[in-house]
Protein backbone atom coordinates (compact mmCIF):
# COMPACT_ATOMS: atom_id res chain seq x y z
CA UNK A 1 0.00 0.00 0.00
CA UNK A 2 1.18 3.55 -1.07
CA UNK A 3 1.94 5.69 1.97
CA UNK A 4 2.25 9.15 0.73
CA UNK A 5 4.91 10.87 2.66
CA UNK A 6 4.25 13.88 5.70
CA UNK A 7 6.20 16.88 4.62
CA UNK A 8 6.80 19.11 7.69
CA UNK A 9 9.16 22.09 7.63
CA UNK A 10 10.18 24.28 10.79
CA UNK A 11 10.79 27.42 10.69
CA UNK A 12 11.57 28.47 14.04
CA UNK A 13 13.28 25.06 15.91
CA UNK A 14 12.27 26.19 19.41
CA UNK A 15 9.26 26.94 18.84
CA UNK A 16 8.12 24.07 16.10
CA UNK A 17 10.11 21.53 16.04
CA UNK A 18 8.54 19.70 19.49
CA UNK A 19 5.32 19.68 18.35
CA UNK A 20 6.07 18.45 14.69
CA UNK A 21 8.09 15.49 16.34
CA UNK A 22 4.90 14.78 17.90
CA UNK A 23 2.77 14.53 15.11
CA UNK A 24 5.64 13.07 12.88
CA UNK A 25 5.62 10.07 15.61
CA UNK A 26 2.27 10.06 15.42
CA UNK A 27 2.23 9.66 11.19
CA UNK A 28 5.08 6.87 11.37
CA UNK A 29 3.00 4.86 14.08
CA UNK A 30 0.24 5.01 11.24
CA UNK A 31 2.44 3.85 9.00
CA UNK A 32 3.18 6.94 7.12
CA UNK A 33 7.08 7.68 6.41
CA UNK A 34 7.87 11.67 7.34
CA UNK A 35 10.40 14.53 5.81
CA UNK A 36 10.88 16.86 9.21
CA UNK A 37 13.29 19.78 8.71
CA UNK A 38 14.13 23.23 8.62
CA UNK A 39 11.32 24.82 5.73
CA UNK A 40 14.10 26.68 3.36
CA UNK A 41 15.80 23.32 3.06
CA UNK A 42 12.56 21.02 2.71
CA UNK A 43 11.60 23.54 -0.05
CA UNK A 44 14.65 22.64 -1.42
CA UNK A 45 13.81 18.86 -1.65
CA UNK A 46 10.79 19.02 -3.09
CA UNK A 47 11.44 17.96 -6.81
CA UNK A 48 13.28 15.08 -5.10
CA UNK A 49 10.68 13.84 -2.60
CA UNK A 50 7.72 11.49 -3.78
CA UNK A 51 4.56 12.64 -3.88
CA UNK A 52 2.93 13.16 -0.67
CA UNK A 53 1.37 15.76 1.96
CA UNK A 54 3.40 18.83 2.91
CA UNK A 55 1.90 21.27 5.56
CA UNK A 56 2.01 24.87 5.68
CA UNK A 57 2.68 26.76 8.17
CA UNK A 58 1.40 30.34 7.22
CA UNK A 59 -0.36 32.05 4.47
CA UNK A 60 1.62 34.98 3.55
CA UNK A 61 1.44 36.04 -0.06
CA UNK A 62 4.98 35.67 -1.05
CA UNK A 63 4.41 31.80 -0.22
CA UNK A 64 2.12 31.43 -3.63
CA UNK A 65 4.90 30.61 -5.90
CA UNK A 66 6.11 28.09 -3.63
CA UNK A 67 2.83 26.55 -2.62
CA UNK A 68 1.74 26.20 -6.82
CA UNK A 69 5.16 25.04 -7.51
CA UNK A 70 4.71 21.94 -4.69
CA UNK A 71 0.96 21.69 -5.84
CA UNK A 72 2.57 20.87 -9.71
CA UNK A 73 5.37 18.63 -8.43
CA UNK A 74 2.18 16.28 -7.33
CA UNK A 75 2.18 17.57 -3.93
CA UNK A 76 -0.87 17.90 -1.85
CA UNK A 77 -0.68 20.80 0.33
CA UNK A 78 -2.53 21.40 3.93
CA UNK A 79 -2.06 24.21 6.10
CA UNK A 80 -2.62 25.73 9.57
CA UNK A 81 -1.69 29.51 10.67
CA UNK A 82 0.91 29.33 12.83
CA UNK A 83 0.54 32.88 13.94
CA UNK A 84 -3.70 33.74 13.66
CA UNK A 85 -4.26 32.59 17.01
CA UNK A 86 -2.96 36.16 18.24
CA UNK A 87 -3.38 38.79 16.24
CA UNK A 88 -4.63 42.51 15.89
CA UNK A 89 -7.82 43.20 15.77
CA UNK A 90 -8.14 44.98 12.50
CA UNK A 91 -9.16 44.75 8.93
CA UNK A 92 -5.45 44.88 8.04
CA UNK A 93 -5.34 41.67 9.47
CA UNK A 94 -6.16 39.44 6.45
CA UNK A 95 -4.88 41.22 3.79
CA UNK A 96 -1.56 41.26 5.74
CA UNK A 97 -1.53 37.36 6.73
CA UNK A 98 -3.48 35.52 3.74
CA UNK A 99 -3.87 35.83 0.42
CA UNK A 100 -6.60 33.96 -2.48
CA UNK A 101 -3.61 32.74 -3.93
CA UNK A 102 -2.27 30.97 -1.03
CA UNK A 103 -5.79 29.78 -0.28
CA UNK A 104 -6.45 28.01 -3.77
CA UNK A 105 -3.59 25.46 -3.75
CA UNK A 106 -5.11 24.29 -0.59
CA UNK A 107 -6.96 20.48 0.30
CA UNK A 108 -7.34 21.22 4.22
CA UNK A 109 -6.79 24.34 6.56
CA UNK A 110 -6.71 23.42 10.35
CA UNK A 111 -7.57 25.75 13.00
CA UNK A 112 -6.39 26.45 16.48
CA UNK A 113 -10.15 26.42 17.60
CA UNK A 114 -13.99 28.12 16.49
CA UNK A 115 -12.21 31.42 16.26
CA UNK A 116 -9.20 30.62 14.14
CA UNK A 117 -12.15 28.29 12.29
CA UNK A 118 -14.22 31.30 11.97
CA UNK A 119 -11.56 33.68 10.86
CA UNK A 120 -10.58 31.43 8.12
CA UNK A 121 -14.04 30.34 6.31
CA UNK A 122 -15.21 34.00 6.57
CA UNK A 123 -11.80 35.23 4.94
CA UNK A 124 -13.29 36.46 1.13
CA UNK A 125 -10.77 34.68 -0.56
CA UNK A 126 -11.45 31.07 0.88
CA UNK A 127 -13.83 29.85 -1.71
CA UNK A 128 -13.49 26.18 -1.30
CA UNK A 129 -11.41 24.90 0.95
CA UNK A 130 -12.17 23.06 4.15
CA UNK A 131 -11.21 24.20 7.69
CA UNK A 132 -11.26 21.55 10.43
CA UNK A 133 -10.93 22.54 14.10
CA UNK A 134 -8.66 20.02 14.94
CA UNK A 135 -6.53 22.50 17.68
CA UNK A 136 -2.93 22.73 17.17
CA UNK A 137 -0.37 20.08 18.03
CA UNK A 138 1.90 23.15 20.05
CA UNK A 139 -0.92 22.70 22.78
CA UNK A 140 -1.21 18.97 23.06
CA UNK A 141 2.77 19.60 24.53
CA UNK A 142 1.13 21.62 27.41
CA UNK A 143 -1.32 19.08 28.05
CA UNK A 144 -0.89 16.98 31.59
CA UNK A 145 0.12 13.74 29.53
CA UNK A 146 2.58 15.59 27.74
CA UNK A 147 4.04 18.51 30.59
CA UNK A 148 6.75 15.25 31.51
CA UNK A 149 8.57 15.36 28.30
CA UNK A 150 10.03 18.68 29.60
CA UNK A 151 10.35 17.67 33.06
CA UNK A 152 14.06 17.52 32.51
CA UNK A 153 14.70 21.04 31.72
CA UNK A 154 12.16 22.37 34.13
CA UNK A 155 14.68 20.96 36.87
CA UNK A 156 17.68 22.39 35.21
CA UNK A 157 16.64 25.79 35.30
CA UNK A 158 14.72 25.78 38.62
CA UNK A 159 18.74 24.98 39.94
CA UNK A 160 20.38 27.04 37.52
CA UNK A 161 18.14 30.22 38.57
CA UNK A 162 15.76 29.27 41.75
CA UNK A 163 12.34 31.01 41.33
CA UNK A 164 12.98 32.74 38.79
CA UNK A 165 11.11 36.03 36.84
CA UNK A 166 10.80 35.64 32.75
CA UNK A 167 10.01 38.25 30.41
CA UNK A 168 9.26 37.34 27.12
CA UNK A 169 9.45 39.82 24.43
CA UNK A 170 7.15 40.12 21.10
CA UNK A 171 9.37 43.16 19.34
CA UNK A 172 10.56 41.84 15.78
CA UNK A 173 8.49 44.75 13.75
CA UNK A 174 11.05 46.79 15.61
CA UNK A 175 13.66 45.01 16.34
CA UNK A 176 14.26 42.28 13.63
CA UNK A 177 17.31 40.21 13.36
CA UNK A 178 17.44 41.21 10.03
CA UNK A 179 17.20 44.77 9.55
CA UNK A 180 15.57 44.97 6.62
CA UNK A 181 12.41 42.72 7.89
CA UNK A 182 11.64 45.74 10.43
CA UNK A 183 7.68 46.76 9.51
CA UNK A 184 8.70 50.26 8.08
CA UNK A 185 12.05 50.91 6.04
CA UNK A 186 13.06 54.34 5.85
CA UNK A 187 15.83 54.60 3.41
CA UNK A 188 19.17 57.36 4.15
CA UNK A 189 18.53 60.61 2.85
CA UNK A 190 14.93 60.15 1.89
CA UNK A 191 11.79 61.32 4.03
CA UNK A 192 9.41 59.01 2.53
CA UNK A 193 9.06 55.47 4.33
CA UNK A 194 7.83 51.54 2.85
CA UNK A 195 6.06 48.92 3.79
CA UNK A 196 8.96 45.85 4.43
CA UNK A 197 8.81 42.20 2.95
CA UNK A 198 7.19 41.83 6.56
CA UNK A 199 4.14 44.02 6.24
CA UNK A 200 3.42 43.58 2.54
CA UNK A 201 -0.18 43.44 2.56
CA UNK A 202 -0.50 46.62 5.16
CA UNK A 203 -1.41 49.83 4.16
CA UNK A 204 1.61 52.48 4.79
CA UNK A 205 -0.46 54.79 7.56
CA UNK A 206 -1.59 51.06 9.25
CA UNK A 207 2.41 50.00 8.81
CA UNK A 208 3.92 53.08 10.46
CA UNK A 209 0.94 53.19 13.76
CA UNK A 210 1.70 49.83 14.13
CA UNK A 211 5.77 50.13 14.43
CA UNK A 212 5.41 53.13 15.94
CA UNK A 213 2.63 51.39 18.62
CA UNK A 214 5.48 49.02 18.92
CA UNK A 215 8.27 51.35 19.21
CA UNK A 216 6.40 52.67 22.41
CA UNK A 217 6.08 49.06 23.96
CA UNK A 218 9.66 48.23 23.37
CA UNK A 219 10.91 51.38 24.61
CA UNK A 220 8.33 51.12 27.86
CA UNK A 221 10.52 47.44 28.51
CA UNK A 222 13.87 49.13 27.93
CA UNK A 223 13.80 51.19 30.72
CA UNK A 224 11.61 49.05 32.78
CA UNK A 225 14.64 47.05 32.97
CA UNK A 226 16.88 48.41 35.43
CA UNK A 227 14.05 49.19 37.66
CA UNK A 228 13.10 45.61 37.81
CA UNK A 229 16.62 44.98 38.45
CA UNK A 230 16.80 47.29 41.61
CA UNK A 231 13.39 45.84 42.79
CA UNK A 232 13.97 42.69 43.02
CA UNK A 233 17.52 42.40 43.92
CA UNK A 234 17.61 38.34 44.79
CA UNK A 235 15.58 37.27 42.23
CA UNK A 236 17.51 36.38 38.52
CA UNK A 237 15.47 37.86 35.45
CA UNK A 238 15.37 35.93 32.49
CA UNK A 239 14.83 38.02 29.32
CA UNK A 240 13.81 35.96 26.39
CA UNK A 241 13.58 37.60 23.34
CA UNK A 242 11.58 36.47 20.33
CA UNK A 243 13.21 33.69 17.97
CA UNK A 244 13.43 36.43 14.71
CA UNK A 245 14.56 39.32 17.27
CA UNK A 246 18.02 41.00 17.46
CA UNK A 247 19.24 39.48 20.82
CA UNK A 248 22.54 41.52 20.97
CA UNK A 249 20.18 44.67 21.47
CA UNK A 250 18.23 43.22 24.57
CA UNK A 251 21.99 42.37 25.77
CA UNK A 252 23.60 45.71 25.24
CA UNK A 253 20.24 47.17 26.93
CA UNK A 254 20.58 44.22 30.00
CA UNK A 255 24.74 44.98 30.53
CA UNK A 256 25.50 45.94 33.91
CA UNK A 257 22.27 44.67 35.63
CA UNK A 258 23.81 41.74 37.89
CA UNK A 259 20.71 39.83 38.09
CA UNK A 260 19.32 39.82 34.47
CA UNK A 261 19.94 37.38 32.02
CA UNK A 262 19.27 37.20 27.84
CA UNK A 263 18.63 33.81 26.46
CA UNK A 264 16.80 31.92 24.06
CA UNK A 265 17.53 28.37 24.83
CA UNK A 266 15.05 25.82 23.57
CA UNK A 267 11.03 25.14 23.84
CA UNK A 268 9.88 28.14 25.93
CA UNK A 269 7.46 25.34 27.41
CA UNK A 270 9.37 24.24 30.71
CA UNK A 271 11.24 27.98 30.73
CA UNK A 272 7.11 28.81 31.56
CA UNK A 273 7.04 25.86 33.89
CA UNK A 274 9.64 26.56 35.59
CA UNK A 275 9.30 30.93 35.76
CA UNK A 276 7.27 31.80 39.40
CA UNK A 277 6.10 34.69 37.18
CA UNK A 278 5.60 35.52 33.36
CA UNK A 279 5.97 39.83 32.22
CA UNK A 280 5.00 40.48 28.26
CA UNK A 281 2.84 42.56 26.31
CA UNK A 282 0.87 40.33 23.69
CA UNK A 283 2.85 37.14 23.12
CA UNK A 284 1.52 33.71 22.10
CA UNK A 285 3.53 32.44 25.76
CA UNK A 286 0.82 33.97 27.93
CA UNK A 287 -1.60 31.78 26.46
CA UNK A 288 0.79 28.66 27.07
CA UNK A 289 1.37 29.92 30.44
CA UNK A 290 -2.21 30.39 30.98
CA UNK A 291 -2.73 26.67 30.33
CA UNK A 292 0.23 25.69 32.47
CA UNK A 293 -1.07 27.59 35.10
CA UNK A 294 1.69 29.84 35.15
CA UNK A 295 0.58 33.84 36.38
CA UNK A 296 1.17 36.24 33.75
CA UNK A 297 1.80 40.29 33.59
CA UNK A 298 1.31 42.35 30.54
CA UNK A 299 3.12 45.38 30.93
CA UNK A 300 0.94 48.36 28.58
CA UNK A 301 2.84 51.38 28.81
CA UNK A 302 0.38 52.32 25.60
CA UNK A 303 -2.77 50.85 24.11
CA UNK A 304 -4.88 50.78 21.02
CA UNK A 305 -7.52 48.83 20.14
CA UNK A 306 -6.27 48.44 16.75
CA UNK A 307 -2.91 47.09 17.23
CA UNK A 308 -2.79 45.30 20.42
CA UNK A 309 -2.94 41.65 20.55
CA UNK A 310 -6.14 40.87 23.33
CA UNK A 311 -5.87 37.26 23.11
CA UNK A 312 -2.85 36.99 25.51
CA UNK A 313 -3.55 40.39 27.24
CA UNK A 314 -6.83 38.93 28.25
CA UNK A 315 -5.19 35.90 30.01
CA UNK A 316 -2.80 38.37 32.08
CA UNK A 317 -3.17 40.71 35.25
CA UNK A 318 -2.66 43.97 33.14
CA UNK A 319 -0.34 46.98 34.23
CA UNK A 320 -0.12 50.53 32.54
CA UNK A 321 3.03 51.83 34.57
CA UNK A 322 6.34 50.52 35.95
CA UNK A 323 4.64 50.64 39.19
CA UNK A 324 2.04 48.56 38.50
CA UNK A 325 4.35 45.87 37.34
CA UNK A 326 6.52 46.27 40.66
CA UNK A 327 3.05 45.59 42.85
CA UNK A 328 1.96 42.72 41.08
CA UNK A 329 5.29 40.78 40.57
CA UNK A 330 5.65 41.38 44.19
CA UNK A 331 2.06 40.04 44.39
CA UNK A 332 2.65 36.89 42.54
CA UNK A 333 6.43 36.11 44.37
CA UNK A 334 4.42 36.62 47.65
CA UNK A 335 1.78 33.94 47.02
CA UNK A 336 -1.48 36.54 46.91
CA UNK A 337 -1.62 36.81 43.09
CA UNK A 338 -2.53 33.82 40.80
CA UNK A 339 -3.50 33.44 37.30
CA UNK A 340 -6.53 35.32 36.27
CA UNK A 341 -10.04 34.24 36.65
CA UNK A 342 -10.60 30.83 35.97
CA UNK A 343 -14.09 30.74 34.76
CA UNK A 344 -13.30 33.68 32.23
CA UNK A 345 -9.90 31.65 31.22
CA UNK A 346 -12.17 28.53 30.82
CA UNK A 347 -14.43 30.61 28.57
CA UNK A 348 -11.29 32.12 26.61
CA UNK A 349 -10.02 28.66 26.00
CA UNK A 350 -13.29 27.33 25.05
CA UNK A 351 -13.52 29.28 22.03
CA UNK A 352 -9.87 29.51 20.85
CA UNK A 353 -8.17 26.43 21.85
CA UNK A 354 -10.01 23.08 20.60
CA UNK A 355 -7.72 20.40 22.07
CA UNK A 356 -6.97 21.08 25.47
CA UNK A 357 -8.66 17.37 26.14
CA UNK A 358 -9.74 14.57 23.84
CA UNK A 359 -7.66 13.02 21.25
CA UNK A 360 -4.15 15.12 20.85
CA UNK A 361 -4.79 17.66 18.17
CA UNK A 362 -1.28 15.79 16.03
CA UNK A 363 -3.89 12.64 16.64
CA UNK A 364 -7.35 15.01 14.78
CA UNK A 365 -4.85 16.50 12.06
CA UNK A 366 -3.53 12.67 10.90
CA UNK A 367 -7.47 11.21 11.06
CA UNK A 368 -8.28 14.29 8.08
CA UNK A 369 -5.22 13.43 6.39
CA UNK A 370 -5.96 10.20 6.33
CA UNK A 371 -9.62 10.38 5.96
CA UNK A 372 -8.93 12.31 2.46
CA UNK A 373 -7.12 9.09 1.40
CA UNK A 374 -3.52 9.90 1.50
CA UNK A 375 -2.83 7.05 3.55
CA UNK A 376 -4.15 4.58 0.28
CA UNK A 377 -2.84 6.83 -2.12
CA UNK A 378 -0.41 9.33 -3.31
CA UNK A 379 -1.83 13.23 -4.03
CA UNK A 380 -3.83 13.34 -8.15
CA UNK A 381 -1.08 13.32 -10.46
CA UNK A 382 -1.02 17.44 -12.58
CA UNK A 383 0.66 15.68 -15.48
CA UNK A 384 4.00 15.55 -17.42
CA UNK A 385 4.16 19.43 -18.11
CA UNK A 386 3.33 20.86 -15.01
CA UNK A 387 5.80 19.11 -13.14
CA UNK A 388 8.85 19.80 -15.41
CA UNK A 389 7.85 23.51 -15.25
CA UNK A 390 7.46 23.60 -11.61
CA UNK A 391 10.81 20.86 -11.50
CA UNK A 392 12.58 23.35 -13.43
CA UNK A 393 11.74 26.41 -11.54
CA UNK A 394 12.10 24.96 -8.01
CA UNK A 395 15.60 24.13 -8.39
CA UNK A 396 16.18 27.84 -10.22
CA UNK A 397 14.84 29.45 -6.60
CA UNK A 398 16.86 26.84 -4.85
CA UNK A 399 20.20 28.03 -6.63
CA UNK A 400 18.55 31.71 -5.97
CA UNK A 401 18.24 31.15 -2.28
CA UNK A 402 21.70 29.50 -2.13
CA UNK A 403 23.50 32.46 -3.83
CA UNK A 404 21.36 34.92 -0.97
CA UNK A 405 22.47 32.60 1.71
CA UNK A 406 25.58 34.14 1.23
CA UNK A 407 24.85 37.45 1.01
CA UNK A 408 25.33 39.23 4.64
CA UNK A 409 22.33 40.68 5.96
CA UNK A 410 19.39 39.26 3.88
CA UNK A 411 16.64 37.70 4.79
CA UNK A 412 17.88 34.06 3.69
CA UNK A 413 21.05 34.48 4.75
CA UNK A 414 22.99 31.31 6.39
CA UNK A 415 23.41 33.92 9.63
CA UNK A 416 19.57 33.89 9.68
CA UNK A 417 18.63 30.62 8.86
CA UNK A 418 21.74 29.20 11.68
CA UNK A 419 19.71 31.56 14.05
CA UNK A 420 16.30 30.48 13.48
CA UNK A 421 17.03 26.54 13.22
CA UNK A 422 20.89 25.62 14.28
CA UNK A 423 22.31 22.41 13.80
CA UNK A 424 20.83 19.61 15.29
CA UNK A 425 21.90 16.25 15.37
CA UNK A 426 19.92 12.57 14.57
CA UNK A 427 20.88 11.55 18.20
CA UNK A 428 19.00 14.28 19.60
CA UNK A 429 16.14 13.98 17.43
CA UNK A 430 16.17 10.56 18.46
CA UNK A 431 16.30 11.40 22.19
CA UNK A 432 13.29 13.46 22.08
CA UNK A 433 11.36 11.03 20.27
CA UNK A 434 12.11 8.32 23.29
CA UNK A 435 10.85 11.25 25.70
CA UNK A 436 7.48 11.75 24.18
CA UNK A 437 7.25 7.76 23.59
CA UNK A 438 7.84 7.28 27.27
CA UNK A 439 5.15 9.93 28.16
CA UNK A 440 2.35 8.31 25.72
CA UNK A 441 3.73 5.06 26.38
CA UNK A 442 3.86 4.64 22.43
CA UNK A 443 6.27 4.97 19.21
CA UNK A 444 8.09 1.81 20.29
CA UNK A 445 10.45 1.06 17.72
CA UNK A 446 9.82 5.28 15.84
CA UNK A 447 13.45 6.96 15.17
CA UNK A 448 14.84 9.71 13.17
CA UNK A 449 17.33 8.97 10.04
CA UNK A 450 19.77 11.90 8.94
CA UNK A 451 18.69 12.69 5.66
CA UNK A 452 20.87 15.58 4.85
CA UNK A 453 22.18 18.12 7.44
CA UNK A 454 19.10 20.00 7.91
CA UNK A 455 16.47 17.34 7.43
CA UNK A 456 15.49 14.40 8.99
CA UNK A 457 13.24 11.46 7.94
CA UNK A 458 11.11 9.91 10.85
CA UNK A 459 10.08 6.26 10.35
CA UNK A 460 8.70 2.99 12.11
CA UNK A 461 8.71 -0.77 12.09
CA UNK A 462 5.60 -0.15 9.99
CA UNK A 463 6.73 2.57 7.95
CA UNK A 464 7.17 2.25 4.12
CA UNK A 465 10.24 4.50 3.10
CA UNK A 466 8.91 6.44 -0.02
CA UNK A 467 10.30 9.37 0.92
CA UNK A 468 13.01 8.85 -1.94
CA UNK A 469 12.14 6.66 -4.83
CA UNK A 470 15.50 5.49 -3.70
CA UNK A 471 15.76 5.05 0.18
CA UNK A 472 19.48 5.48 0.42
CA UNK A 473 19.88 8.59 -1.85
CA UNK A 474 20.20 11.93 0.26
CA UNK A 475 17.61 14.63 0.05
CA UNK A 476 18.66 17.19 -1.99
CA UNK A 477 20.25 20.57 -0.62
Amino acid sequence: MYKSPLILPVENQVRELDSKLLLACIAAERGCPVVLGSRPFVNFAMPGLDRGVFVAKSLRARSALMFNLIRDLGHALVAWDEESLVRFDSPEYCPWRFSPATFEPLSHLFAWGRDDAQLFSEYPGNHAVPVHVTGNPRVDLLRKELRGYFLPEVRALRDRFGDFILINTNFSFVNAFVRKLNLVLRSNGRTKAEVSRTGQGMSLDFAEGLSAHQQAIFDGFSSLLPKLSDWFPDRTIVLRPHPSEDHAVWRNLSSGLRNVHVIHEGNVVPWLMACRVLLHNGCMTAVESAVLGTPAITYQPVTAACFDYHLPNSLSHPAFNPEQVRELIAGVLDGDIGTVNEARTRAIFDRHLDSLDGPLAAERVMDVIHEAGYGSSPPPWRGARKYAQAWLVANARTLLKHVNMRRQGHWNSAEYHAHRFPDISTDEVDRRIRRLGAQLGRFDGIHAQQASRFLFRVVGPETELVANRDPQAPLLN
